[in-house]
């Protein structure tokens, strides 16, 4: 397991083919931050899809209202939804979207941002100030490229659990 130096803003995604660690970056985007966190604490992020998922782009997941298949979703629609939480600003910072950087989903509206998060497989320095960069995977990266790709996948990966590092 990764050396985690703040169990607090860490975040452990099991996926099919292992584990993919997280460190959340609170001083750049403390609103990002604590929204994964406590959608991750409620269960929400267990057995989300990953409905966007392009070659050398990114993978995009966490539509917790229609991306979790066995409890009554729909990949057609997913990608569509968030929470029921209300929607975030945005909080645009001077970090890159380099490779393994968590990125916030989001509309035309930059203060769009709700559930949805991608994680980078390349540089993506078009995105540079116009997605929020919250997070970087710090361990694991081999499974984030694994994951199946397809907009939507046929038959898509999923967030088996998402934890918080402290609570495990």
């Amino acid at each position: 397991m990764a050396d985690i130096k703040d169990p607090e803003n860490t975040i452990i995604i099991e996926l099919k083919d292992g584990n993919v660690v997280i460190e959340l970056l609170p001083d750049v985007a403390p609103k990002h931050c604590e929204r994964m966190k406590e959608l991750a604490r409620a269960g929400k992020y267990d057995g989300v899809v990953f409905h966007r998922v392009i070659d050398s782009f990114m993978a995009q997941t966490g539509d917790v209202e229609h991306g979790v298949l066995d409890k009554g979703g729909d990949l057609r629609r997913a990608g569509t939804g968030g929470s029921d939480l209300p929607d975030l600003p945005a909080e645009f910072s001077k970090l890159p979207h380099d490779r393994g950087t968590l990125g916030a989903a989001r509309s035309a509206n930059p203060n769009s941002a709700n559930s949805q998060f991608f994680i980078n497989f390349n540089d993506n320095h078009f995105l540079n100030g116009q997605y929020t960069v919250y997070g970087r995977v710090v361990e694991g990266m081999e499974h984030v490229d694994a994951i199946t790709r397809g907009e939507p996948p046929m038959y898509p990966d999923q967030m088996i659990s998402m934890k918080v590092a402290a609570d495990v």
